[in-house]
């Protein structure tokens, strides 16, 4: 079986929160050894119903991750690797979406795989065992709906600041001044800063940083690239030098190391067929 990518659409009512739903199948021979997470500026939670996989840290130590599990904002490479049959289900939050839904501080989960118990208590066990017993996508989309809304009645709005913030860095792709975005629209910089780390975990600067870099990965998946000087200067980057310093910061990889067979499990969703 071929590695299966699907992508699914929320609830119109929770487009404001969630991104999208993917599910993602297949054998352990058509999946890669190790795969490259890529930090996207999005939280998600992410239901093993086949075999789990293991993190690999950089410092070397090596943990399975759970079935069950929310993953934090990512501000560095996730290297993954299958232990055997994939079946996953992912709800894919949008950078400012998941506050909403909880009340551990969400910069405290940075970098994390967060255990649904831990996050939820014992609704979360509940959640992750019906996820994991459904017998199709539909019906899985329907339990995590039920349970978003439900807790939506309890919900904390994310700042209108934020929001408008990150609706800004998502329109200029990441070429966003965060002083120049104060001025103009008469908000105290040290305040968005706050504002947007409680909200999303990330500084406006990491998330313009991380759009910026998701926007050119795409550019090298699905588009004939001339040179990677071209590549950075149409990206806004100073000079080559500091994309291929952020490139690496995001990746792990130099851009030439990209190109490898390596594929990068969070952007499976972009290249075009």
């Amino acid at each position: 079986m071929e590695l299966n990518p699907k992508t699914y659409a929320p609830d119109i009512e929770l487009t404001e929160f969630v991104k999208r739903y993917w599910t993602l199948d297949g054998e352990k021979e058509n999946i890669p050894l190790k795969n490259t997470i890529v930090p996207d500026g999005t939280m998600k939670l992410i239901f093993h119903y086949g075999d789990t996989y293991r993190h690999h840290s950089q410092n070397g130590e090596i943990t399975v991750l759970p079935k069950c599990f929310l993953i934090g904002q990512l501000t560095k490479p996730y290297v993954i690797e299958p232990i055997g049959v994939t079946g996953s289900f992912v709800v894919q939050f949008k950078p400012n979406g998941f506050l909403p839904f909880t009340t551990m501080p969400i910069k405290e989960m940075e970098n994390k795989a967060i255990p649904l118990d831990k996050l939820f208590g014992e609704e979360g066990r509940k959640l992750g065992e019906q996820i994991l017993n459904a017998n199709a996508t539909s019906e899985r989309i329907q339990i995590i709906e039920t349970f978003l809304f439900n807790q939506l009645a309890d919900q904390k709005t994310v700042d209108n600041i934020v929001n408008s913030a990150v609706a800004t860095i998502f329109d200029v792709n990441g070429h966003f001044s965060v002083n120049e975005y104060s001025r103009t629209n008469n908000v105290n910089r040290r305040q968005l800063a706050r504002k947007f780390s409680s909200a999303i975990g990330l500084s406006p600067k990491q998330l313009a940083k991380t759009i910026r870099i998701q926007k050119t990965l795409k550019v090298l998946l699905n588009e004939e690239i001339r040179s990677l000087t071209d590549l950075a200067y149409e990206n806004e980057y100073f000079d080559q030098a500091h994309f291929i310093r952020d490139f690496k910061e995001f990746t792990g990889l130099t851009p030439k190391e990209f190109y490898g067979e390596d594929l990068k499990m969070s952007l499976i969703f972009d290249r075009k067929v």
